[in-house]
Formats: structure tokens, C-alpha cells, sequence
């Protein structure tokens, strides 16, 4: 089994709360994070796809478009965008970088696996150089 990840990136904003809490419990809880204001990340996404490879299929997939299904079924949805707000798969979902990343593996699950031998192994969204998470589906 050979693996393959394509790097892109983004920019968004976010706010860490709940709604059933106060302003003061949001902050006591989620920090810096809760600014009524939202605050914003450059993202790295990588998504590690896996297949297998020889002769007759030197490559698992052509990276080209693996850069497309990324751009067209998360990219164009997250970049510069309020995740509260403009995301759809978001939507009613805390806006957290672990239930964040989740959900872009399951934006890209059945686009990826649709091409011929190749299965997505994994997704790492890194919100900052020092904090990622990482989904296996």
C-alpha cells in the first residue's frame, strides 16, 4: 500500500461557544476563542489519500485532480468564510478544529473514492504550526 497527500490551504474565522452558556462561562471555557468578534486561522489541509501502484499504475492518482476535488468540495467552501456562519456542513456544529477537520473527510470521502483504486486515508488540518488534528474516518 502506497500513500499520497496533497497540502492546500485557507483562511477562516471562527468562534469557540456555547449557546447555553454565558458570555463569562463561554470565556472561562473556550478562552480567547470565544471573542464575540470571531477570530481567523490560515489552515494547512492535508489530505492523504492510499492506494496501490506498479507498472501498469505507477501513480494512485493523477494529483491534479486530487487539487480539484479538494478546491471544488472544501476549498471554495471554507476559504475566507465564517465556519459559525457560511459553511454548510458546519451548520449547528461547534467550530472546532477536530469536528472541523471530521467533516472535510467527509466532504471528501466519496468524491476521492470514486476514482478507480484509490481509498482517502486520512485528513490533518493544522490551525496553527503548533495544534493539528488528524481524522482517519
Amino acid at each position: 500500500m502506497t500513500f499520497l497527500t496533497r497540502r492546500e490551504q485557507f483562511n477562516a474565522a471562527h468562534r469557540m461557544y456555547r449557546q447555553d452558556l454565558t458570555e463569562e462561562e463561554n470565556f472561562r471555557l473556550f478562552g480567547k476563542c470565544a471573542n464575540p468578534n470571531y477570530h481567523g486561522h490560515n489552515y494547512d489541509l492535508f489530505v492523504t489519500v492510499k492506494g496501490e501502484v506498479d507498472h501498469e499504475r505507477p501513480c494512485i492518482m493523477d494529483l491534479k485532480e486530487l487539487k480539484v476535488i479538494i478546491n471544488d468540495h472544501v476549498i471554495e467552501k471554507l476559504d475566507h468564510r465564517n465556519l459559525n456562519l457560511d459553511v454548510d456542513f458546519m451548520a449547528g456544529k461547534m467550530a472546532s478544529t477536530e469536528l472541523l477537520c471530521i467533516e472535510i473527510f467527509k466532504q471528501l470521502k466519496g468524491p476521492i473514492e470514486a476514482y478507480a483504486g484509490v481509498c482517502l486515508h486520512s485528513v490533518r488540518l493544522a490551525e496553527t504550526e503548533n495544534n493539528s488534528t488528524e481524522c482517519f474516518g
